[in-house]
């Protein structure tokens, strides 16, 4: 039954519309091809030296995969939230026994069955490693299934709550952040000599279910009948456990109240106390208020989230991975003031539909002054700080302290660069922000605006920083040394203030004469 209840959601799902049914066919016609890929990869890689590394690693990036696929696509599989079946007269044990079954039918079961296969092919060598593979390959995919339902379980509650519509958000964040570390440690394994670099993880891994499985396989092959069945124990009880966890997580869902339901405390808490006596209550007028509006979209609006935390990380990684590989240099901590210098752009989008209630406060250009400056003051908040500190673990990482100064001092030119240009993209060339989808930024239609706002306002920064860089490039080749470098540090903070304060006076006039039209822009999505 729920078999049929699980392809019926699939049929229906797909019945909504044809743009949905072409990218369920693509995604599943790409996942196999790749996995077909990958079956023959593996298959190839048999009798090789290193294939119990490549293969125990492979089944713990892939359990690691279904562990956290929950987690970031809670929207992905409707089955996932067992709460949708709380009113129906069904005991823990044949529900987690039905919808185990149910969960083995998928794209996502379908491409592990494939790799699970291919590593039992590559590592399988005798009849007893032929019988263990043939033990391995479900007791690989039913740990993997069952470690995304318990997880799933466990975090329903919060999959479902506003928390869960960040995370999904913010699964891009973690994909991007996931392909540096990728980069990383293919450059430095390139470097090490090869998979031979890798033996040490995989001693380590071949022990973590399921990947104790295949490496039983391996551990068959070579005549270790004792570790084989050692680590197919390992993987039967680490099933066990998650089986365990799962139902006692669905009978907590079944009948533990929800916490939302509950009536609220009437007096507020400890922490909702302290917030409302911020440092930034002490902030008089409008300069106060914008700060605290600016900082709580930081925390609290899933898109807004998105953006801050993807620069920050982004901003982080870039100089320090170049660094550690030893081919960085501490001006690449510059592309962390950058990354963080966009978010002034477009910040009245990013009020979205609510910018009305902006819009009813500004009545004159120093108005709109004193609101753009606010923002900026909020953006300064984080990324003066940050910015210095990624330049000092730049600088660490590399042993370069003399260019310290000069880098501090370019970042500090560039974010005011940004800041100022940021400004007055803002009041040019406002866009919508869709709220109801997390993978689309700008609304149908306003692409050209975007792309305007950005790319433009990015080139007209390059080229008003201009000086600073033709100034780094002399203080360079001349080798003026540390007092050099301070006097750039000087000049860089007082240009970038320069800059800032420029293009809040240029974008003041022009948001309080088109803040009708900034406000149809902003509202479209």
């Amino acid at each position: 039954m729920f078999v049929r209840l699980k392809l019926s959601l699939l049929r229906n799902g797909l019945r909504q519309s044809a743009g949905r049914t072409a990218a369920y066919v693509t995604s599943a016609v790409l996942a196999l091809l790749f996995a077909a890929g990958q079956l023959l990869g593996l298959v190839l890689l048999r009798g090789s030296e290193h294939a119990g590394t490549v293969v125990v690693l492979l089944a713990g990036l892939l359990a690691l995969g279904w562990a956290v696929m929950p987690l970031f696509f809670p929207s992905g599989d409707e089955t996932l939230d067992p709460t949708r079946l709380v009113m129906l007269p069904l005991s823990p044990g044949p529900l987690v026994r039905a919808l185990l079954v149910s969960s083995l039918v998928g794209i996502g079961p379908l491409f592990t069955l494939c790799l699970a296969v291919g590593s039992a092919v590559a590592l399988a060598r005798g009849a007893f490693a032929m019988v263990v593979a043939v033990v391995a390959v479900p007791l690989v995919l039913l740990v993997c299934v069952a470690l995304a339902r318990a997880v799933a379980a466990g975090n329903v509650r919060l999959l479902t709550s506003r928390k869960g519509r960040d995370l999904a958000v913010l699964s891009g964040l973690v994909i991007a952040v996931g392909i540096q570390f990728v980069n990383f440690g293919v450059q430095r394994l390139s470097r090490a000599g090869g998979l031979s670099a890798l033996d040490p993880a995989a001693e380590v891994v071949r022990w973590i279910p399921p990947a104790s499985a295949l490496a039983a396989v391996d551990s068959a092959g070579e005549g270790a009948h004792g570790e084989a069945v050692a680590g197919l124990v390992l993987s039967a009880a680490a099933l066990g456990a998650l089986l365990y966890a799962w139902r006692r997580s669905l009978v907590k869902l079944m009948t533990a109240p929800d916490g939302s339901t509950l009536a609220a405390a009437s007096r507020p808490s400890r922490r909702e106390s302290a917030a409302s006596s911020g440092l930034f209550d002490r902030l008089e007028g409008r300069a106060g208020t914008v700060v605290q509006r600016s900082l709580r979209y930081v925390a609290r609006d899933p898109k807004t989230k998105a953006a801050w935390v993807t620069s920050l990380a982004i901003g982080l990684i870039v100089p320090l991975f170049n660094a550690l590989q030893g081919t960085g240099s501490v001006y690449f901590a510059c592309f962390a003031a950058g990354m963080l210098g966009v978010q002034m752009y477009n910040q009245f989008g990013q009020d979205t539909s609510a910018f009305w209630m902006v819009a009813m406060t500004i009545s004159s250009a120093r108005d709109a002054y004193e609101e753009l400056r606010a923002r900026a003051l909020a953006l300064l908040l984080v990324t003066l700080p940050f910015a210095a500190l990624v330049t000092a673990l730049t600088a660490a990482v590399l042993g370069d302290w003399r260019t310290l100064p000069e880098a501090l001092g370019l970042s500090f030119g560039v974010l005011g660069a940004m800041l100022g240009t940021g400004a007055v993209a803002s009041a040019r060339f406002p866009y919508s922000i869709p709220q109801d989808s997390g993978f689309k930024n700008v609304a149908p239609g306003q692409a050209g605006l975007a792309w305007i706002s950005i790319l433009g306002g990015m080139v007209t920064a390059a080229l008003l920083c201009a000086p600073l860089i033709a100034l780094t490039v002399w203080l360079n080749v001349t080798g003026t040394g540390m007092s050099g470098g301070l006097l750039l540090l000087a000049l860089g903070a007082g240009w970038g203030t320069l800059l800032t304060w420029t293009g809040l006076r240029l974008a003041a006039p022009r948001t309080a004469a088109r803040l009708p039209e900034i406000l149809a822009a902003v509202s479209k999505g």
